[in-house]
């Protein structure tokens, strides 16, 4: 395999331009192209025009490269001479859509500038050496770290095969979840649940546990932004105690529900006849496996996994280090004895502590949303 040039660091201003107009592009395939990565493309005349912008689709319909060829033809542009920029380098196997570097090699470009090389094994620097191989040009590295970012669960998937984990809590100012009652709805304002659908709406699963099934029967669903697709809803239910009633069996989505028993007997049977799957994969103590979990749900092709969930479900996950990162959003509020975000320990000292990164603060509305990232 030929090597492929990496872009210098003096890139010209307008390289950098046209990759972040990629990039969001890109962005458009949040809650639309999953379990494909969120890709985006332009194409840019010798002139320094656009000629040519696409972002992926619904899986199985075409990828953001061909939409961007497309594009350029509808507006009578001549590709000869031209340059591609985008976020991902371009496929080169036959899946459900032809490979995306012969495309781009038959379009006669004079150029193409990739974000980042592609972490599928099945790509892997073979679509840029294709392309490079066919006498274009063939740069990568260009804006790689916020390319990555933007399909992080993609790259997770791909690499560790399972997907990219996000904790999402909400809590007052002394870290309470819900009042000793259970009651939490809501302690963060409007702004903050929007936003929070914002980020269900990127995940291709969203997890609870049978405790907050109980408490707050959530439906689980995106609906407070729009979006294409709805994510598979996942609960752990290590008994199997989920009623068929509960709001997040219903349409729209389908529901995975994650056990420690054998799903038999007219429980089982119930949950079945309203659209459920049932899947056992147990752990120690009667409990459900949740890395076995992850492991399944990669297989699945879930790329992000956001877990919305109780304090027992989020110790879990945090005491066997399955988090990859925290979403906080922080109520203006105190309200003393209460829930807390997560339980785990005690510890014997402060050295045992989780240590986290921060990523961002932003003030949503009347609440303070941080993100973290272990250290």
């Amino acid at each position: 395999m030929q090597a492929v040039t990496p872009i210098p660091p003096t890139h010209h201003a307008s390289d950098l331009s046209a990759m972040q107009h990629a990039l969001a592009l890109a962005g458009l395939a949040i809650g639309l192209s999953d379990p494909n990565p969120r890709v985006g493309c332009v194409i840019v005349a010798a002139d320094g025009a656009v000629i040519g912008t696409g972002h992926t689709q619904a899986s199985g319909q075409a990828h953001a490269e061909v939409m961007a060829l497309q594009d350029a033809r509808r507006r009578g542009a001549s590709l000869r001479g031209a340059t591609a920029y985008v976020t991902l380098e371009p496929c080169s196997h036959h899946g459900r859509t032809p490979p995306c570097c012969d495309a781009l090699i038959a379009a006669g470009l004079l150029r193409v500038v990739a974000a980042i090389a592609d972490p599928n094994p099945l790509v892997s620097g073979a679509g840029m050496a294709r392309i490079h191989a066919a006498g274009i040009i063939a740069e990568t590295g260009l804006l790689a770290q916020e390319a990555e970012q933007l399909n992080i669960g993609f790259f997770s998937r791909m690499r560790r095969g399972r997907p990219f984990l996000r904790l999402k809590i909400a809590a007052s100012l002394d870290g309470r979840t819900a009042l000793p009652n259970g009651a939490s709805q809501w302690i963060t304002g409007e702004a903050a649940r929007r936003d929070g659908h914002g980020w269900r709406k990127r995940a291709g699963a969203i997890m609870t546990g049978i405790g907050t099934l109980r408490d707050d029967n959530p439906r689980l669903d995106v609906r407070l932004v729009e979006t294409a697709l709805q994510p598979l809803r996942v609960v752990i239910d290590s008994k199997l105690e989920t009623t068929s009633g509960a709001r997040l069996l219903a349409p729209p989505g389908r529901t995975l529900i994650y056990c420690a028993v054998e799903p038999e007997g007219a429980k089982a049977a119930a949950l079945r006849s309203v659209g459920a799957e049932l899947c056992c994969l147990a752990g120690a103590q009667g409990k459900v496996d949740l890395a076995a979990v992850l492991a399944d749900l990669g297989r699945r092709g879930i790329n992000e996994l956001h877990i919305e969930a109780g304090h027992k479900l989020n110790g879990s996950l945090l005491r066997e280090g399955l988090v990859d990162e925290l979403l906080v959003y922080l109520a203006p509020k105190l309200l003393g004895l209460g829930r807390e975000m997560a339980a785990f320990g005690p510890l014997e000292s402060l050295q045992e502590a989780l240590q986290w990164q921060w990523l961002d603060c932003q003030l949503i509305g009347e609440d303070l949303r941080l993100r973290l990232r272990p250290r």
